[in-house]
């Protein structure tokens, strides 16, 4: 009886899941009539498929363009993330020195900073150096993350340190250690983190929405906002859109969703 409970409360939330994804590729493969009409049915009376060519033709809304700028974006916001947060992280959790402590409180200081207070001077640093609609304004600023520090720093903290000694007792310096036998059996947390980096990365939307001043320089969220706020908007391609913007997440958090759960047990962070 439990299992069957149990299987019924999985299945009920598998379709409650499930029900948005469906209701998007319903609606963008339809015709506007099919979801403007009163009458429901499951499924449209004819699939369009054409939607799909006429969503990457858009001449106002460059789809394809900003898919290939939200890929590249996330992927050089990803790598470069990785790169400096672990430094820092390893630096606080490995190297002694007088005000480490100072310095890793102040990390923490910033993570109480809202948003919206450091948008406007974001903006205008940007701005004054020539980034706007180019790509190292939409990557440079995301960077860093105090967050990822503090993970960074939480599992380093508990890395053993005999793997770390071995390695300086074969001539390692600091930083051959780090790259030669830290990163390596890191590999799991580094994805955690990566994949925690690329669905933020991914789903942002203010920010490039101010930087991404040319359409050549749209990201697919911002692309999406294009559709939306047209003058005559196309619901079937806003629809059919919003279904290919998601589907790259989507696979990318069922492969690798377990890599979130790691991550955040070994970051030291348990109830």
């Amino acid at each position: 009886m439990k299992a069957f409970l149990r299987w019924t409360c999985l299945a009920v939330a598998a379709v409650l899941f499930l029900l948005p994804f469906y209701l998007l590729l319903r609606n963008g493969l339809a015709s506007r009539a099919d979801i403007t009409s009163p009458q429901w049915t499951f499924f449209p009376s004819t699939v369009h498929w054409e939607n799909f060519s006429r969503l990457f033709s858009l001449p106002d809304v460059p789809f394809a363009r900003s898919l290939l700028n939200s890929v590249l974006v996330t992927t050089l916001q990803t790598v470069g993330l990785l790169v400096i947060c672990s430094l820092a992280g390893y630096g606080l959790a490995r190297i002694p020195y007088r005000h480490s402590r100072i310095v890793f409180y102040a990390v923490l200081a910033t993570l109480m900073i809202p948003t919206s207070v450091t948008f406007v001077p974001s903006f205008v640093v940007v701005s004054s150096l020539g980034w706007l609609s180019d790509f190292r304004g939409l990557v440079i600023p995301g960077l860093f993350s105090a967050f990822s520090v503090f993970l960074f720093r939480q599992y380093f903290l508990d890395f053993p340190r005999e793997l770390e000694e071995a390695g300086r007792v074969d001539g390692l310096s600091r930083w051959g250690v780090f790259w030669r036998i830290v990163v390596p059996n890191s590999k799991g947390f580094f994805a955690a983190i990566a994949v925690i980096t690329v669905i933020g990365s991914w789903n942002a939307f203010l920010w490039p929405l101010i930087i991404a001043q040319s359409p050549d320089s749209w990201t697919v969220q911002v692309a999406l906002s294009g559709l939306l706020t047209a003058q005559n908007p196309q619901l079937n391609l806003l629809f059919l859109a919003a279904a290919v913007s998601i589907l790259p997440i989507v696979l990318l958090f069922a492969f690798l969703q377990r890599y979130l759960v790691r991550g955040v047990a070994e970051s030291g962070l348990r109830g």
